[in-house]
């Protein structure tokens, strides 16, 4: 038998397991076994789940999604972002921590930094994409990552996920030369291409599933109150 050392135990929902890395010491000898008596080790043998999927460890979702259920309270997240003015169109946002399950999270050891800005027509100099271009592009983010989620949860293998949004807009609004147009998208268009081991309807029932439960789709399409405070100086 392996030494206590190297005979390594994984725990999976009550049940060890051997790690196979562990190679055993000593003689062995390897003798046919009859096919009835394969097929009842085989049936006696304990099934391991396969946890990890689409890169979603689905064991700790559903326990995170347990442990919510238990305790409402751990639900309450606060998200922020502190931006700055550099020069005419050209704004920096920073992201860092935020607030989560009772508590500040501020396991994030770099902040993230997103520059903004406008295309020469609209008088920048493209040092970054235009806020309406980051409001896509965090749309399409927040579906693919609630469609990857559905997917491992639901046991689908997803092989490509890509997405193409197109947001019309009659810029006269924003740039208050006409009081008939609104400032914002007038309507946006997502397209998703799903690939992965499930029928077609499957990976349909997957989209519309996380599109139901997308944060961001949600304040897009039902709106969000937004508090403006201003201090000068």
């Amino acid at each position: 038998m392996p030494s206590d050392a190297v005979q390594k135990r994984v725990s999976c929902r009550g049940r060890v397991y051997v790690d196979p890395a562990t190679v055993p010491t000593g003689s062995w000898v390897v003798a046919p076994m009859s096919r009835g008596r394969q097929e009842s080790t085989l049936a006696s043998m304990p099934t391991i789940t396969q946890t990890v999927r689409n890169g979603v460890d689905t064991e700790k979702m559903f326990a995170t999604l347990d442990l919510i259920k238990q305790q409402p309270e751990l639900a309450k997240f606060r998200f922020r972002a502190t931006n700055r003015w550099i020069d005419g169109a050209h704004n920096r946002s920073t992201i860092q921590g935020f607030y989560a399950a009772g508590g500040e999270d501020s396991t994030r050891e770099t902040a993230f930094e997103l520059d903004a800005g406008e295309p020469a027509i609209l008088l920048g100099t493209d040092t970054g994409a235009n806020p309406a271009e980051y409001l896509l592009h965090a749309l399409a983010a927040c579906l693919t990552t609630s469609i990857v989620y559905v997917a491992a949860a639901r046991k689908v293998e997803l092989t490509a996920v890509e997405s193409t949004l197109t947001g019309e807009m009659d810029v006269r609004g924003a740039l208050g030369v006409d009081p008939e147009p609104r400032n914002g998208f007038e309507s946006i268009a997502v397209s998703f291409r799903v690939a992965g081991n499930a029928s077609q309807e499957k990976l349909r029932e997957v989209v519309e599933r996380a599109k139901a439960r997308s944060a961001v789709y949600d304040m897009v399409t039902n709106g969000v109150p937004v508090a403006v405070d201003v201090a000068t100086a």
